[in-house]
């Protein structure tokens, strides 16, 4: 298995990233500690990852907040001795769609610094633990749209290229410590719609193309070369191999998952 006697912490562990990675990491034999706001999420995403013979324990936990994520990493840490993987896997609704002169300052801000502020918090929280053992593994993910142009992207465009550029900084911070960071860059999923935030936000930006949902979502699928998007076990998959010792040498990398919307 390649995440036998790893422990891993999911932030977002009841989301659809979240919930999927959970359940990859525990059939390939992690000890797992999921957090996030509801619990109810959070109890489904753990009974799920049981069936596949894991060690699961929850937490509510508010990743934004540095004091709380403390305590949490802290309190893992005690009972195990170590961790070795944290993912944030945190996602929430924020606007896309509209054109910059229909955009608030408050509405462009709030994904910038939403995902920076809980990416900081938790990064910070583990590292602490990760530098003075060692090792470990820092996940992050981030969006098409750091590459992306045109209307209506920009909160996320500045969001995602924030990301992207933290992880590969703290990458060369923690690398001398034996720490690696992988940021991965997923597009859209398939079949995350019914399950996540993003299929309100979504129907959204389809309504304002007169389209509906299912309609957007089948155009943005016709931009990818492979005439698809990925799905939640597909991410969720090359986690377990970014987080595994199988994958040794990579650090400071952002993995494109996009099925070919981004060529690299």
């Amino acid at each position: 298995m390649l995440l036998e006697n790893k422990v891993a912490v999911i932030y977002g562990g009841g989301g659809s990233i979240g919930g999927a990675t959970a359940r990859v990491f525990a059939r390939e034999g992690a000890r797992l500690f999921l957090a996030g706001r509801s619990r109810a999420r959070l109890e489904a995403a753990a009974s799920v990852a049981r069936r596949e013979g894991a060690e699961v324990e929850i937490a509510v936990v508010d990743a934004m907040d540095q004091d709380a994520v403390d305590r949490h990493v802290t309190a893992v840490a005690d009972a195990t001795g170590h961790i070795d993987i944290a993912l944030n896997a945190v996602g929430f609704d924020h606007q896309q769609g509209l054109a910059i002169a229909d955009t608030s300052l408050e509405d462009y801000l709030y994904p910038v610094t939403g995902y920076l502020q809980t990416n900081f918090v938790t990064a910070k929280a583990v590292a602490r633990q990760m530098r003075s053992q060692g090792s470990g593994v820092i996940l992050t993910v981030s969006t098409p749209g750091s590459r992306l142009t045109g209307r209506g992207l920009i909160g996320n465009a500045a969001q995602s290229s924030g990301l992207e550029g933290f992880s590969r900084a703290l990458a060369g911070e923690l690398g001398p410590d034996g720490v690696r960071v992988v940021c991965v860059r997923p597009h859209a999923l398939k079949d995350a719609s019914d399950t996540s935030y993003t299929g309100v936000m979504f129907g959204r930006i389809a309504d304002m193309s007169g389209l509906s949902r299912e309609e957007w979502v089948a155009g943005l699928a016709a931009t990818t070369l492979l005439g698809r998007l990925p799905l939640r076990a597909e991410v969720a998959e090359y986690l377990a191999f970014a987080a595994s010792d199988r994958a040794a040498s990579m650090t400071g990398v952002i993995a494109n998952l996009s099925a070919g919307a981004l060529v690299d």
